[in-house]
C-alpha cells in the first residue's frame, strides 16, 4: 500500500484508494479500495437522490446537492475505499459548487468561485478563470465536470474540457453528471470519463424508452420488455461489462467506434477527440503484445492519432537504410503481418531477387510502410479489410507520404507494383502491373525484368544477411528509441527469429518477437546513457529504489515516454538502471500505482 498511502499523505482529508488495472490512452479501469483486494472498479455509477438501490460494487458512490446558494456538493463512498485501514464506508467530502454560468459566457467570471477539496467541481468558466487549478499541490481524488451536459451541446468544448482535466489531474476519477448512459458509455470512457449516473436512464424510463448500448429505443411489447429502472440497470450492467472487457483486451477503440454511430453528435465528439490527441506527447504506445491487433474496420480510424503519428514519423524522421535509396519498389500490402511471411510477398521477394532495392508497401490506413519497419507497432499489428477500393482520405495520405519520401531520398528509379498510380516530374516510374493482379505470372515477370534493368543501370549492390538485419534493427531503433547510435559496430548473432546484437562477443540486445522490440541487458546501459538513446526518468535523491517506479519516487521525467517504452533511470545524476513504462507520460507522476516496471539495475 506504499504507493497509495504516499499519494494521499499531503492531504488532511480522507483519500480514495485506487489503482489502474487496465489502460488504453485516456481510457482506464481503476480498481477501487485495497489494491490487493479491490471491492469495486470503474466505470462505475454514482447514485443520486431518488435513484433505486443498486449494488455497491456497481455504484460505489453516492452524491447529493443541497439547496443553498451557491449549492454544496456532497460526495461519499458506499464501500470502505479509504487507505490505510479500509475499515468503514469512506471517504466522504463536501464542497461548494460556486456559481456556474452557461459555457457560452466563457469570457465572463461567475464571481463566486467553486470550492477546492478532494472532490473538485470544475466548470468551463472555472477552467478559463480560476488560476488555483494550476497549483501543483492540488491533487483531487475525484473531478466533477459540473456543466458537462451544456458543454456537449457546443462543438468541441466537451472533449477539450475532458482532455485538459485528464492531463492536469491524471490521478483523479472524472465524473460528467447527467451525460452518460449505456448508449454512450464506451465513447465517454474512451475520452477519459470514469464515473456515471442514472439521470438519463430515469428520464428514459419516464418516457417509456430503453437506453441500450445500441442507442435509445422503445420497448418491444412482443418481447414483454419493460422500461422501468430495473430494466435500465440491466442495460447499464451490460454496457459496463462490455467496456471492462474491451479494456482488458485493448479493444476500446473498436468499441468506441461502433458506439459512436448511435448519434451524429457522438461521431462529432470522437472526431474532435482524435484531432486533439494528435498533439499530446506520450499518449500513444511504443510497443504492444505480439497478439495485439489495431482494428481498422471503420472509416473513422483514418482520423486516429496513431495513423497521424505514423505519417509524421515517415514524413519527417524516417530514412532508408544507408545505400538503399537508389531503387524504390512500391508493393501492395497483405493481410498477414509481417508482410514477408505472406504467400503474396514470398512471390514478390522471389521475383525481385535482390536486396539492393528499397521495398515499401502501400497500405491503408498507414499509407506507406518500409520493409525495414514491417515488424514494429503499428505496421505489424493492424487489421484492415481488403476490398481494392481506396477512399479519398486514404489516397491523399498515400500520395503525401510518397512525395515526401521521394523528396527526402535520392531515388533514381521507382518500380511501381502496388496498383496505385504515382507520378513524378524527374524520376522514371515503371508500372509493372499494367492492370494485372500483383501475383499474376505476367506482372511478376515484368517486376523481375524491371528490377534487373534498374540494378544493371545503376550498378546497385545487394546486401548480405547480417547487413540487412543491422539495417532493419537500426530503422527500428530510430522508430522506437531516440536514436540508433548505440547499434554502431555491433554484430548480429543467433538464429531467426531470436537474434542477438553483440559487441566484442558480449550481448548488447536481444530481439524479442513477443514485443516486436529489443530486450536490453545491463551491459548496454552505459552506451545508452552516453548516447542519449532512451527517454529518461530521474528519481528523488532521498529515496531508495527497491521495486518498481511509483509517482512518489519521481523527481522528473521525459514527457515523451510512451507506454511500453524502455526508459533510463537516474538518481543523483547517475544512471542506475532500466525500467519499462506501464503508464504514458501524461499520467506521470500523479497517477497512483505502478508507472514503470523495474527491468535492469546497475
Amino acid at each position: 500500500m506504499l504507493e497509495e498511502a504516499t499519494a494521499f499523505g499531503s492531504h488532511m482529508e480522507e483519500g480514495l484508494g485506487r489503482t489502474v488495472v487496465a489502460r488504453y490512452r485516456f481510457a482506464r479501469q481503476w480498481a477501487l479500495g485495497d489494491r490487493k483486494n479491490p471491492v469495486s472498479s470503474t466505470p462505475a455509477l454514482v447514485l443520486l437522490d431518488g435513484d433505486i438501490d443498486v449494488e455497491a460494487h456497481l455504484a460505489p458512490f453516492r452524491s447529493t446537492t443541497d439547496d443553498t446558494i451557491p449549492a454544496t456538493l456532497h460526495f461519499e463512498s458506499r464501500l470502505p475505499l479509504s487507505p490505510p485501514s479500509f475499515s468503514s464506508n469512506s471517504p466522504k467530502w463536501s464542497v461548494s459548487i460556486g456559481h456556474v454560468l452557461p459555457p457560452s459566457l466563457d469570457e465572463a467570471d461567475a464571481g463566486e468561485a467553486a470550492g477546492t477539496a478532494q472532490v473538485l467541481p470544475v466548470s468551463w468558466q472555472r477552467l478559463n478563470h480560476d488560476a488555483t487549478l494550476t497549483d501543483s499541490e492540488l491533487k483531487p481524488d475525484v473531478v466533477v465536470l459540473v456543466d458537462a451536459v451544456q458543454l456537449a451541446a457546443q462543438p468541441g468544448r466537451l472533449v477539450h474540457a475532458i482532455s485538459i482535466l485528464k492531463q492536469r489531474f491524471p490521478g483523479a476519477l472524472l465524473w460528467t453528471p447527467g451525460l452518460g448512459g449505456p448508449d454512450n458509455l464506451a465513447v465517454l470512457v474512451w475520452f477519459g470519463v470514469d464515473l456515471f449516473d442514472l439521470s438519463r436512464s430515469r428520464q428514459a424510463a419516464a418516457a417509456g424508452v430503453l437506453l441500450t448500448e445500441q442507442g435509445p429505443r422503445y420497448t418491444v411489447d412482443s418481447m414483454n420488455e419493460s422500461s422501468d429502472m430495473q430494466a435500465q440497470i440491466t442495460h447499464w450492467e451490460n454496457a459496463i461489462a462490455s467496456v471492462r472487457g474491451a479494456l482488458a483486451t485493448d479493444q476500446m477503440r473498436s468499441l468506441a467506434d461502433r458506439q459512436s454511430l448511435n448519434s451524429p453528435r457522438l461521431v462529432e465528439h470522437l472526431r474532435r477527440h482524435d484531432v486533439l490527441c494528435r498533439d499530446i506527447p506520450g499518449l500513444l504506445s511504443s510497443h504492444v503484445a505480439s497478439d495485439f491487433k489495431f482494428p481498422c474496420h471503420s472509416a473513422s480510424v483514418q482520423n486516429d492519432p496513431l495513423v497521424a503519428d505514423w505519417e509524421a514519423f515517415i514524413s519527417t524522421a524516417y530514412r532508408a537504410p544507408k545505400g538503399l535509396d537508389t531503387i524504390l519498389i512500391l508493393l501492395p500490402c497483405s493481410a498477414r503481418k509481417p508482410y514477408r511471411l505472406s504467400k503474396s510477398h514470398g512471390r514478390f521477394i522471389r521475383a525481385i531477387g535482390t536486396s539492393a532495392c528499397h521495398e515499401v508497401m502501400v497500405t491503408s490506413p498507414l499509407g506507406l510502410v518500409p520493409r525495414d519497419l514491417e515488424e514494429v507497432w503499428p505496421a505489424g499489428h493492424y487489421d484492415v479489410p481488403v476490398t481494392g477500393d481506396w477512399t479519398g482520405d486514404e489516397m491523399a495520405r498515400i500520395q503525401r507520404m510518397f512525395h515526401v519520401l521521394v523528396k527526402r531520398h535520392n531515388y533514381k528509379r521507382i518500380i511501381n507494383h502496388s496498383g496505385v498510380d504515382f507520378e513524378h516530374d524527374h524520376i522514371d516510374i515503371v508500372d509493372t502491373r499494367l492492370g494485372d493482379s500483383a501475383g499474376s505470372h505476367d506482372a511478376l515477370e515484368r517486376l523481375t525484368e524491371a528490377v534487373r534493368d534498374a540494378v544493371d543501370t545503376f550498378s546497385a549492390r545487394g546486401r548480405k544477411t547480417e547487413r540487412i538485419l543491422l539495417d532493419n534493427f537500426s530503422s527500428i531503433a530510430r522508430k522506437q528509441m531516440t536514436n540508433d547510435a548505440w547499434i554502431y559496430d555491433m554484430k548480429v548473432r543467433g538464429k531467426p527469429p531470436r537474434y542477438r546484437l553483440e559487441r566484442e562477443q558480449q550481448q548488447m540486445a536481444l530481439w524479442s518477437i513477443d514485443r516486436s522490440g529489443f530486450s536490453l541487458p545491463k551491459a548496454v546501459i552505459p552506451t545508452l546513457d552516453e548516447l542519449d538513446s532512451l527517454p529518461t526518468v530521474h528519481l528523488r535523491n532521498n529515496v531508495v529504489w527497491k521495486g518498481d517506479i511509483f509517482g512518489s519516487l519521481v523527481e522528473s521525467y521525459d514527457p515523451s515516454i510512451r507506454a511500453g517504452s524502455d526508459i533510463l533511470v537516474y538518481q543523483n545524476g547517475v544512471v542506475v538502471g532500466l525500467a519499462r513504462a506501464h503508464a504514458p507520460a501524461w499520467e506521470w507522476p500523479d497517477t497512483p500505482g505502478r508507472l514503470a516496471k523495474s527491468h535492469q539495475r546497475l
